[in-house]
């Protein structure tokens, strides 16, 4: 009995060290931004914070789940199957470009913004957001309710916001590719500095 008693004592504590040492994860859930568009993997934004979080005392890896053209729709409808699969501890969104692009209306993509947020909290993750800016052809009308949206969902649910997540290379070109959308190579290091300052203090 008390040998039985020692092995399932052991079994428990190795447990436990087990999943204290296991990397805790962040998932990044977003579009072309996120997904490294028309340069290498390595030199995206996710994998170089992949980089650092890794080497952390206590380490986290970044499961990158973005994909090149995804909506705030379809990001919805993806997001409670990756949660349960990756079951992440932080949750990064970034999501409203494609949105916005299509010029489809802001209460909807508010709408599917605050609905994964509300996912992601009820998994138990913490969560940021990551605000985009259209090109100024878009008018200011629509470009400042875009803005507003994220600080609105951020402000209510009590999340962590990036206002811009491209924020010192947008207006660069020397940081963008020639479609003016998407940062190059060379402009990614700006761009993981930019999440970095924000998701540092949720990874404490």
């Amino acid at each position: 009995m008390r040998r039985s008693l020692v092995l399932l004592l052991l079994m428990v504590c190795c447990a436990i060290a087990h999943a204290a040492g296991a990397p805790r994860k962040v998932l990044v859930l977003g579009d072309s931004l996120s997904a490294a568009h028309n340069i290498p993997v390595e030199a995206g934004w996710v994998r170089l914070l992949d980089a650092r979080t890794s080497n952390m005392a206590t380490p986290w890896t970044m499961v990158n789940a973005s994909i090149s053209g995804e909506t705030s729709l379809s990001g919805r409808n993806r997001l409670p199957a990756l949660l349960s699969k990756e079951k992440p501890g932080v949750v990064v969104i970034e999501l409203g470009a494609n949105d916005g692009l299509q010029g489809l209306p802001l209460g909807k993509l508010a709408e599917n913004l605050e609905a994964m947020v509300t996912a992601a909290k009820a998994a138990g993750a913490k969560v940021l957001l990551l605000g985009i800016e259209l090109p100024v052809n878009y008018g200011p009308q629509y470009r400042d309710g875009l803005r507003k949206v994220y600080a609105d969902i951020a402000a209510r649910q009590g999340t962590a916001l990036l206002p811009f997540l491209l924020d010192g290379v947008a207006l660069d070109p020397a940081l963008m590719q020639d479609d003016g959308l998407h940062p190059t190579a060379k402009g990614e290091p700006r761009v993981a500095e930019n999440v970095w300052k924000t998701l540092s203090p949720l990874l404490k």
